[in-house]
């Protein structure tokens, strides 16, 4: 097992900042309004050959019950109890709080180890140091500065000489021989049996895409509510879901571009758009009762052209009541709307109640299977030949273009080049019906497929 730190404290005391700094990259999202981190956000580390599993909280506050700001201490508090220790961090410019006072004595019933760090400890900060920390009988607080990197050296030893290193060191030693038994058995320990699946969940404001994604962990794991726009980052949870890992990102929702003025709401949707181009898999979640507007279209384009798999799960199917009827209208308003995808896979999911949840594993491994599949080059030029005689391209000035010869030159997705005698006068339609021909005789039904003409070599050209 891993050690496990939890980064505490009030809003806006630079949670996201330390964490962003002993994770060694900019990976959580970091404003200076208070309230930014929401969910928790873990990553794995190692720090002087200690293995860490770091993780930022939202901050601690008193709020109404059932709130929004509620469930996200609740979230953080949960964090706490499931950790070997908490790094409780108060500002340094504001100084000791009451909130901080009375945030310490909650994590005094419930951390095992609490670590107190004083941040924005920069300058003349560090010498104005208020002697009310110690009323807190955590003991000298560690002055650092996450935005300056100041006093992480000895922060760092500090976390090191907090984790049990025997623990740690039986752990390794654990993994170790599980890996010599592996190959003893004859057991395969490549990619073949670790493979990960980068999987996203993609789509508008309030379709419910963190329920979705906690129903398929089985847990609570993320924030979810009434409220539009509760993920503002995101969120990667590795997990398996039946018998294949997967790495999944909830994101968050994404509205159109003329109504997203505040910087922190650019900022979460360019975290969006960014996981989509990090994933294998990109799942559209959409809202049963408002299927396809703009913004869902936009994303199943984005997708597209950067290469990815495509699932559209229609989620709140449990409150559909003529199922039947409404499923045969979004597919027929599917084939209408996006041509350029024909054949991409669309399963009813409720994440209330987990209904489909099943099929939508399959249909996505199913799609994952086809993005990586190779086809022969025998088999490709047969096709191209029938593809022709059935349909022969178009002339210019009475003369036929001549398509040569078919290869497949990679996989994720479908890739293909064609040699033809003049590729610049291939007319768009004709490539259209190439591609579509493609999609339809060897069954890659919503995969996204490459398809590139080069000239073949003239042996007469000089």
């Amino acid at each position: 097992m891993v050690f496990k730190l939890a980064i505490v404290g009030r809003p806006n005391v630079g949670k996201s900042t330390i964490f962003n700094r002993l994770v060694g990259k900019r990976v959580a999202l970091v404003d200076n309004q208070p309230g930014v981190t929401r969910d928790l956000r873990e990553q794995q580390v190692k720090i002087s050959g200690v293995k860490f599993l770091i993780v930022d909280t939202a901050g601690l506050e008193k709020a109404l019950p059932e709130s929004l700001q509620q469930r996200m201490s609740d979230f953080s508090l949960q964090a706490v109890d499931s950790s070997d220790a908490c790094v409780f961090v108060i500002d340094m410019r504001a100084g000791l709080t009451t909130s901080d006072q009375i945030l310490c004595q909650t994590l005094r019933k419930s951390a095992k180890k609490i670590i107190l760090v004083a941040n924005k400890s920069e300058g003349k900060t560090a010498r104005n140091i208020d002697y009310d920390v110690f009323s807190l009988g955590l003991g000298e607080p560690l002055l650092i500065s996450a935005e300056h990197g100041l006093g992480f050296d000895e922060f760092k030893e500090v976390i090191v000489n907090c984790a049990d290193k025997n623990y740690t060191g039986l752990h390794e030693i654990a993994t170790e021989q599980s890996t010599i038994q592996q190959l003893k058995s004859g057991e395969e320990t490549g990619s073949s049996k670790r493979e990960l699946i980068q999987l996203s969940f993609v789509g508008r404001p309030n379709s419910g895409k963190s329920t979705l994604i906690n129903r398929i962990l089985g847990e609570e794991r993320l924030l979810t509510g009434p409220e539009a726009g509760v993920t503002r980052d995101a969120i990667s949870i590795i997990s398996k879901w039946g018998e294949t890992k997967f790495r999944i990102f909830d994101t968050a929702g994404i509205r159109k571009k003329a109504k997203i003025k505040a910087k922190l709401e650019k900022m979460s949707v360019s975290n969006a758009l960014r996981a989509i181009k990090f994933s294998e898999v990109v799942v559209l979640v959409i809202d049963a009762s408002i299927p396809f507007e703009s913004q869902d279209l936009r994303l199943v384009d984005l997708s597209e052209r950067e290469g990815r798999c495509i699932i559209i799960a229609i989620n709140k199917w449990d409150l559909e009541k003529k199922k039947v009827p409404r499923f045969n209208e979004i597919f027929e308003k599917l084939n209408h709307l996006l041509p350029q995808i024909t054949g991409v896979q669309l399963h009813p999911v409720s994440g209330l109640t987990g209904e489909g949840l099943n099929g939508l594993n399959k249909k996505i491994l199913k799609a994952y299977k086809i993005w990586n599949s190779r086809i022969s080059t025998s088999r490709l030029n047969s096709w191209l030949l029938d593809r022709v005689s059935s349909h022969p391209p178009p002339t210019h000035k009475g003369k036929r273009l001549k398509l040569r010869y078919i290869t497949q030159y990679k996989s994720r997705p479908p890739s293909f080049v064609i040699f033809v005698s003049i590729p610049d006068l291939l007319p768009e339609s004709y490539k259209r019906y190439l591609i579509n021909s493609l999609r339809r005789d060897f069954k890659m039904p919503g995969t996204p497929i490459r398809l590139i003409f080069r000239a073949g070599e003239n042996p007469y050209k000089k």
